[in-house]
C-alpha cells in the first residue's frame, strides 16, 4: 500500500476574530461530516506558522470530485499538500493544490446584502453542507437539489443555495422583507449581467404573495428561486409548483426570553416542513442553545415529526460561541426515515 498523502487546508480567512473562532470551531466537523469521511484519516486542527489548518491523510492524490468538494466547504480556504521535509529541507512545507468550485452565481451575493439579524453567510453555507452530507443526496450535484428555508428573512440561505447551483425557495412572514429580497436578487443578477426574470403572484385563497424568479438563460438550465410572503405553517401551499425540497435549512429566531415561543413555532410549523421533504432528505437548523439545550430540542423534533435526529459524530458536537448576545448556538440535523 502506498504512503498516505497529508493535506493541510487553511481555515477560511475572516475580517472578524469572532467569525475566525466560529469557522475554527466547526472546520473539523465539516470535513468529518463530508463524503471525505470514508477515506480521510487523522482529521485534526493544526497550527502551522501562526495559521490554523485542518490536516488529514488520504491514500493517493485528490480527485477532481475531492477538489470540488473542498472548494465548496464553508470553513476552509486554500488547499496544500503537507510535507514534514522535502529534499533535505526541514518542514513543515506546503505545496499548493489547485481547487475551484464552479459557482452558478457569484457567492458574493450572500455577503453583499447586509440587514438586521443576518446570519453569517459562511455559517449558512455550513448549514447547507451538513444537511446535504447527512442526507441520501450527499454526493448528488447541487444542481439536482432543491433547498428550502422556511424562515428566510433577508434571503442569505436562498442566495447561498443559488450560488451553489441549487434551486431555492423561502418563506418569510414579513411581506416587505420578502419583496426586498426578490428585488435585491433581481438587481444583483442584472448588475452581474446574469439573465433574470420575475413573475409576481398573489395567492388570494391564503392571503399570500410570492415571487417566482428564474436565474440564467432558458437554454442553460436556469435556476429557480421562489420567495413567498406568508405563514410558514402554510408552506405546502406557498411552495406549490416548486417541488419537494431535498434539504430544509434555516436559522431559528434568536432573542427569545423563554422557550415557549420557540416551541410554539416548531409545534405549528415543523410537521409541515417535515412532510414537505423529499424521501432521503434532511433538515438542518440552528438555535440559541442557552434557551433550550440539545436534548430538549432533539426530543421536540422527534416528538413533532417523523424526522430522526442524527446523533453520530460529528453531528452531536456542533455547538459553538457566536458573540456576546448569542453566547452559545447549536445545530440539529435530522433525516427522513
Amino acid at each position: 500500500m502506498s504512503t498516505p498523502t497529508t493535506f493541510a487546508v487553511q481555515i477560511a480567512p475572516q475580517r472578524s476574530t469572532q467569525y475566525s473562532d466560529l469557522v475554527g470551531d466547526l472546520a473539523v466537523a465539516e470535513v468529518a461530516a463530508s463524503p471525505l469521511r470514508h477515506r480521510a484519516a487523522d482529521v485534526t486542527l493544526r497550527g502551522i506558522a501562526g495559521q490554523d489548518y485542518v490536516t488529514f491523510a488520504l491514500q493517493g492524490l485528490l480527485s477532481e470530485e475531492d477538489r470540488t468538494l473542498l472548494a465548496s466547504l464553508a470553513t476552509l480556504g486554500n488547499v496544500f499538500e503537507l510535507f514534514d521535509g522535502l529534499a533535505g529541507v526541514e518542514g513543515p512545507l506546503l505545496r499548493p493544490v489547485a481547487v475551484a468550485y464552479p459557482h452558478a452565481l457569484s457567492p458574493d451575493i450572500a455577503s453583499v446584502r447586509r440587514y438586521k439579524g443576518k446570519t453569517n453567510e459562511l455559517f449558512t453555507l455550513f448549514l447547507c453542507n451538513v444537511a446535504k452530507f447527512a442526507s441520501a443526496f450527499a454526493e448528488t450535484p447541487w444542481r439536482d437539489l432543491r433547498v428550502f428555508d422556511p424562515l428566510s428573512g433577508g434571503g442569505t440561505t436562498l442566495f447561498t443555495a443559488l450560488s451553489l447551483g441549487a434551486n431555492a425557495a423561502g418563506v418569510e412572514r414579513e411581506r416587505g422583507d420578502a419583496e426586498s429580497t426578490a428585488t435585491f436578487l433581481t438587481q444583483f443578477c442584472r448588475e452581474s449581467r446574469v439573465s433574470v426574470s420575475v413573475r409576481e403572484e398573489r395567492l388570494r385563497l391564503i392571503g399570500a404573495h410570492r415571487w417566482q424568479i428564474r436565474v440564467g438563460r432558458e437554454k442553460e438550465d436556469p435556476r429557480r428561486c421562489l420567495i413567498a410572503a406568508g405563514d410558514s405553517a402554510q408552506s405546502r401551499d406557498l411552495l406549490a409548483g416548486f417541488g419537494r425540497p431535498h434539504l430544509v435549512v434555516t436559522d431559528l429566531p434568536y432573542g427569545i426570553q423563554h422557550d415557549a415561543p420557540l416551541a410554539d413555532l416548531l409545534s405549528r410549523c415543523l410537521p409541515v416542513w417535515a412532510a414537505s421533504i423529499e424521501p432521503g432528505g434532511a433538515l438542518a437548523f440552528s438555535w440559541d442553545s442557552t434557551r433550550a439545550n440539545r436534548d430538549e430540542m432533539a426530543e421536540l423534533v422527534e416528538g413533532l415529526s417523523p424526522l430522526r435526529v442524527v446523533r453520530d459524530a460529528p453531528y452531536g458536537d456542533l455547538a459553538h460561541r457566536v458573540d456576546r448576545v448569542i453566547k452559545r448556538r447549536d445545530v440539529i440535523v435530522a433525516r427522513t426515515g
